[in-house]
């Protein structure tokens, strides 16, 4: 008997694409949830749309662009001067209130000319310097009531209102520790000394070390003539 014929094999069709590995990963069902796409670059991974992320890269994105820091804005200098003399205002006020109610009033009996010096003098300085910041920090507003200027910035480092708040707050140290021994205004001494150091440094200083015009003239008319001398010489 004649073998009957094998079915001939399942043709494939030309249209269907073949399926790869890469394919049935990238399926929803079989992917990764971490694998974005990135390619791996070292210790940094590369994402279709050019991109490094991990390592030193990914710490470097998350980092705030440095560039120039921005000016306040007057409406912002108008808010912390607001709250700068409030601040130094209670300052002033709970100073004399302690020193007031200490010496002026527990030891009234045992109090002296010395005491009411201090006292009218501590708010002579109060009042001069905190008047002082005040008329710094006033703003100026335009016809229809917006805000036009915010005086100047009283926080401003090395300016006139820094040394205006630290004579404030020395004051007031001092005269709250007076509440144990007068002796402590000594201690007051050091706003004149500081003073004193800075219109050295500032104005005095540079003024007497300063060269005059005519010395450095001299030395600048022998080089030349000794340029002079050598061109001689030369020719």
């Amino acid at each position: 008997m004649d073998k009957e014929a094998a079915p001939p094999p399942t043709a494939v069709h030309a249209h269907a694409p073949p399926i790869s590995p890469a394919s049935s990963s990238s399926s929803p069902a079989f992917r990764d949830p971490q694998d974005d796409g990135a390619v791996p670059v070292g210790n940094c991974r590369l994402s279709g749309e050019g991109r490094f992320r991990g390592g030193a890269a990914g710490r470097g994105a998350a980092m705030a662009p440095k560039g120039k820091v921005g000016t306040k804005g007057k409406k912002q200098i108008f808010e912390e001067n607001k709250d700068t003399l409030r601040f130094y205002l209670r300052i002033i006020l709970g100073a004399n209130a302690i020193f007031g109610i200490v010496n002026l009033g527990i030891f009234y009996i045992t109090a002296t000319i010395w005491t009411w010096v201090a006292f009218v003098f501590s708010l002579m300085v109060y009042g001069a310097s905190y008047q002082s910041m005040r008329s710094m920090a006033k703003p100026t507003f335009a016809e229809g009531g917006s805000l036009a200027d915010g005086g100047i910035d009283l926080n401003m480092e090395q300016g006139m209102a820094e040394h205006l708040k630290d004579t404030i707050l020395l004051t007031a140290i001092v005269q709250v520790l007076s509440c144990f021994s007068l002796y402590m205004w000594y201690f007051w001494l050091l706003a004149p000394g500081r003073a004193l150091y800075l219109l050295w440094v500032n104005l005095l200083g540079p003024w007497l070390t300063a060269e005059s015009p005519a010395a450095n003239q001299e030395p600048n008319e022998k080089k030349q003539r000794r340029q002079e001398r050598r061109q001689m010489k030369r020719f």
